[in-house]
């Protein structure tokens, strides 16, 4: 707040990365130039030197004039377009948080220092290199170099080598520039380099009328939910649109939930225009990420592709946004800034006024609402690509046969025709590890946490004991420490389902894909690039596999266990698991053979599995809006969640009471009483949380305003971490 003692003079109003509600002031630049709005300066804070962002110009401050400091313009540092910069304070609004960690997280962090990056290295083969001037064993080198010679004399950068050798490729590239087989090259000064292009296939009538509809849309504000089955070629119609933008001289934005999906939409974006895409994302370098987003802030890059960050990429001339599997729970960020990157996209869309297309085979309840009102256009693909017919999807009643290291005799035994054919099998475990519990059968004992109020995963390989929520370990003890009987794995992790399969089935070559396997750049591309190779006979994996990725040559898909989630306390428990499983089911029988899915269930009465079963998504859909529009909950309510976490047992809940306290009576708005979370300690801190809810999104966020004003000036803050989600896709 303002005060009545003014410092007269033109004062700079900054956003500061710090966790504060408001701008701070602070004098010009010595030499008496004003930044612009959008340009970044140097600003003391509190002892520190942090970079802040100017937002605009005052007459006088309410500071006293000896307690206003100087701000300095970094040299070289990116100034954010008027678009982006009114886009992010609109989001910063909306999800009330501070806007000077909101612009904090848009820019890359060597920009925002004023750093430049480097030019990409590269590396290109040297004249004359053959592959046969390497050994067959050396199978790292040969992928290395056959990259190199594809490309014709053209350079090629880190991330096109580790796509082709995986982790090891700098020792491999390091061998080959030994042996004089490779050689640095100057990397092509824009992102947009010219390739070789291919033509996309043909389009069926739905194609073909979904694709209009988007280009017939180009110039305006447009909202489109493209719902099309699993294998209906959704990405093709995203593809056709993007290169009548292309044509225009205007940009198209590419938003995927998992970067695990980012390599292969790269190669086909890549391949079909002849481009480099900008691609954005956590697990680039600090380098690549600034330079793609200069090249998507100069237009230079006509093809923008990222996770969910990338919903704020500096777009000089925006045509179309397309979100990829709209209704993925990855888009949420879940931490931090809680934003939602589709439900941006929209507004980005809107305030661009271009289209906004969100692709999926199974929409979110939120989506199919919009398309209800009319906010969003549906455009439906309702058949497969190719010829290709949906998967038969069959239950197996876990009550009814036996069961053995997590696979039924059913199961088994298609797994084993499906090898006998020559075909490839996907079993989907949403749980890593070898086994979530380790435990006595004499005294009941079981690892826990002791950070957590869960208990810990048994890894074989190493031999530790994992927490999953917080990253703890633990050495497993040889004995049970309360009875000193023998300790036994309890259930099945995707650890220990591959084990098993390899004792099974010793011919066949099985690939295991989860978080404990492609930790490291690179390998998850190359496991992948393996099954499409058909080098995998059994891929094995976590939700990691359910999303986005087309294997032609699996035909079988067996869930081995369909029932985590069916009774979860989050109300949007049966959406998830609905989601989920229908994803992974719809990467069988993509190509010319025929699929079949076996699902593994305790519950095969279950509406939600009898819905799957018939592949009934829609019933499914139907049946749960129902269900939320009787209850007031979203699409039909809306609601914030007040978290809170302390270090003291109790204080957080003590904290939320007296902010609940403080909440004026508000109109329209129900603020109910603070309970544990679910899960009450994790990483040792005691968890607590609040939930508003609200018939409008109107009074909901006049009441927000006020409300976190107040609880800001509470003492308790000091005491405890909080944060406010608007809009939680999770309640846990």
């Amino acid at each position: 707040m303002r005060s009545h003692s003014r410092s007269a003079g033109p004062v700079l109003c900054v956003a500061v990365p710090v966790p504060v509600r408001r701008l701070f002031d602070y004098l010009p630049p010595e030499d008496g130039r004003l930044p612009p709005r959008g340009a970044r300066v140097r600003i003391p804070f509190g002892g520190r030197q942090l970079s802040g962002v100017v937002l605009g110009h005052a007459a006088e401050s309410g500071v006293p004039a000896h307690r206003l400091k100087r701000a300095r313009l970094v040299p070289n540092g990116p100034r954010l377009p008027e678009e982006l910069l009114a886009f992010a304070e609109w989001a910063a609004g909306y999800y009330h948080f501070p806007l000077g960690e909101v612009l904090q997280a848009v820019v890359p962090a060597p920009l925002r220092g004023g750093r430049l990056p480097r030019p990409e290295p590269a590396w290109r083969a040297a004249r004359g290199a053959e592959m046969g001037s390497l050994a067959a064993r050396a199978v790292a080198q040969r992928a290395v170099l056959a990259t190199l010679l594809e490309a014709a004399g053209d350079p090629r950068g880190a991330e096109s080598l580790a796509q082709a050798a995986g982790p090891g490729w700098r020792r491999a590239l390091a061998a080959l520039l030994e042996k004089g087989l490779a050689e640095p090259a100057q990397a092509p000064e824009s992102i947009s380099a010219p390739a070789s292009t291919q033509t996309g296939p043909e389009l069926n009538p739905a194609q073909e009328l979904a694709r209009d509809a988007l280009v017939g849309a180009l110039g305006g504000y447009r909202s489109f939910l493209l719902d099309g089955i699993t294998g209906s070629g959704k990405t093709e119609v995203y593809l056709r649109a993007a290169e009548v933008v292309r044509e225009r001289g205007q940009q198209t934005l590419f938003l995927v939930p998992e970067i695990s999906l980012t390599p292969q939409l790269v190669e086909r974006i890549e391949t079909r225009f002849g481009v480099a895409a900008a691609v954005l994302h956590s697990g680039l370098s600090d380098g690549a990420r600034a330079r793609a987003w200069l090249a998507a802030a100069d237009g230079s890059a006509a093809l923008v592709l990222g996770t969910r960050s990338a919903v704020f990429a500096p777009l000089r001339n925006p045509g179309l946004i397309v979100v990829d599997e709209e209704h993925d729970g990855s888009f949420k960020q879940q931490d931090g800034f809680r934003y939602h990157a589709r439900d941006l996209a929209i507004v980005r869309a809107s305030r661009c006024g271009i289209p906004v297309v969100l692709g999926t085979a199974t929409p979110s309840l939120e989506s199919l609402a919009n398309v209800e009102v009319g906010r969003h256009q549906r455009l439906v693909l309702p058949e497969r690509t190719r010829g290709a017919t949906l998967p038969r999807v069959d239950l197996v009643d876990l009550r009814k046969v036996p069961v053995r290291e997590g696979l039924s005799r059913p199961l088994r035994v298609a797994i084993g025709e499906t090898l006998e054919r020559g075909e490839q099998a996907l079993l989907f475990l949403n749980r890593r590890g070898f086994a979530p519990v380790l435990t006595c059968y004499s005294c009941g004992f079981s690892a826990r946490c002791h950070r957590c109020d869960a208990r810990l995963t048994w890894h074989q390989r190493p031999a530790r004991l994992r927490c999953h929520h917080c990253g703890g370990e633990a050495a497993a003890p040889r004995a049970c420490p309360e009875c000193g009987d023998e300790l036994h794995p309890l259930g099945e992790g995707t650890e220990r389902l591959d084990a098993h399969l390899a004792s099974a089935f010793p011919e066949a070559r099985i690939e295991r894909v989860d978080r404990d396997t492609t930790r490291r750049r690179g390998t998850l591309e190359a496991k992948l690039q393996a099954v499409h190779e058909g080098r995998v006979d059994i891929l094995v994996g976590t939700q990691m596999l359910s999303k986005g990725h087309d294997f032609p040559g699996v035909t079988l898909v067996g869930v081995i266990n369909a029932d985590q989630g069916l009774f979860g306390s989050d109300f949007r428990a049966g959406e998830y698991v609905m989601q989920q499983v229908m994803q992974v089911a719809g990467r069988a029988g993509r190509g010319q053979r025929a699929g079949r899915v076996l699902v593994q269930t305790g519950f095969p009465d279950h509406p939600y599995l009898r819905a799957l079963r018939q592949h009934g998504y829609r019933d499914f859909a139907v049946a749960a809006l129902k269900e939320r529009e009787a209850l007031g909950l979203p699409p039909y309510g809306y609601l914030a969640l007040m978290r809170a976490e302390s270090v003291a047992a109790g204080e957080a809940l003590k904290f939320l009471e007296r902010a609940r306290a403080c909440a004026a009576s508000p109109s329209g708005v129900q603020v109910l009483d603070p309970v544990p979370a679910p899960m009450e300690r994790r990483a040792g801190r005691y968890r607590a949380q609040l939930l508003v809810q609200a018939h409008r999104r109107g009074p909901l966020h006049a009441f927000l305003g006020a409300w976190l004003d107040a609880v800001q000036e509470l003492p308790e803050t000091r005491r405890v971490r909080w944060s406010l989600d608007v809009d939680p896709m999770e309640m846990y």
